[in-house]
């Protein structure tokens, strides 16, 4: 509706959070009435912010269109001892694999269950976050899980209890195929986690010399590294100043007021 305000002379400022039309949850013509949205913000938005510097090549190849690159954002993290989480999954420090995220296809969390089903582990794989959309790829994980006690699914979770989860992982996994800047990505890595995630530009540019990385969709890959890691030939110690200063709240809203100064007319904040 990008196109009404400028009509009116209105300002505006359009968030960019991923290129929502290639997700699996959108049929074709829901998808393309997205994308017919993000040309609309591309042609009649006055400022663009986009969350990752791969939508930002995106917008520039396809629309010729700048835009200002400001990502998600993280505060100062709390390291907890694993009460919750012992008390609840009987879960220690170092004890388990963690997956932190909405439980739909392009988290890539089936490729994750397949590969550690292949390896041989007394950790256990925890499985955190909700479903969204659809109960029926929910229902396909639950289905590969079934008969595997040592995986074991949270729901969502927030506050302490999401704060134990990523203090005392051993490896934290992200296997999307598609992201558009992955904040529980940002989160393990601000609490020093090991961080195994798929080659997609938006993970890999976070932070390229402070994750290991696996081929997209290639579950051989996938199981080869966790098993690397887990044995200690890919090792990397945890380290609590993993996360770049450009993730750091403080940064972010400074960047933030000044588009949006700038698009009113006001003086921008140095």
């Amino acid at each position: 509706m990008l196109w009404l305000p400028h009509l009116f002379g209105i300002r505006t400022v359009a968030t960019i959070h991923g290129l929502d039309w290639q997700r699996s949850k959108w049929g074709g013509l829901a998808s393309k009435y997205i994308k017919f949205g993000e040309k609309i913000a591309a042609k009649y938005a006055d400022e663009i912010i986009v969350l990752s510097k791969n939508i930002q090549k995106y917008f520039k190849d396809t629309y010729d269109r700048d835009t200002n690159f400001i990502p998600n954002g993280v505060n100062k993290p709390v390291i907890r001892e694993p009460k919750i989480i012992k008390e609840k999954y009987g879960l220690e420090k170092d004890s388990y694999i963690l997956f932190l995220a909405r439980i739909v296809p392009e988290k890539g969390l089936h490729y994750l269950i397949d590969a550690y089903k292949q390896i041989d582990t007394d950790k256990k794989l925890v499985i955190a976050g909700g479903a969204s959309h659809t109960n029926d790829y929910l229902n396909k994980i639950k289905e590969m899980i079934k008969d595997n006690h040592n995986i074991i699914m949270t729901g969502f979770v927030q506050g302490r209890e999401l704060e134990e989860l990523y203090s005392n992982c051993y490896l934290y996994c992200l296997p999307s195929d598609i992201e558009g800047m992955p904040l529980s990505l940002l989160e393990a890595m601000s609490y020093g986690c090991r961080c195994l995630v798929s080659d997609i530009d938006e993970n890999t540019q976070i932070a390229p010399k402070n994750v290991i990385v696996f081929k997209k969709g290639n579950v051989l890959d996938l199981r080869y590294k966790i098993d690397k890691i887990l044995n200690k030939k890919s090792y990397k110690e945890k380290n609590y100043n993993d996360l770049p200063d450009e993730y750091n709240w403080d940064n972010i809203i400074k960047k933030t007021e000044k588009i949006y100064s700038h698009s009113i007319g006001g003086i921008k904040n140095e």
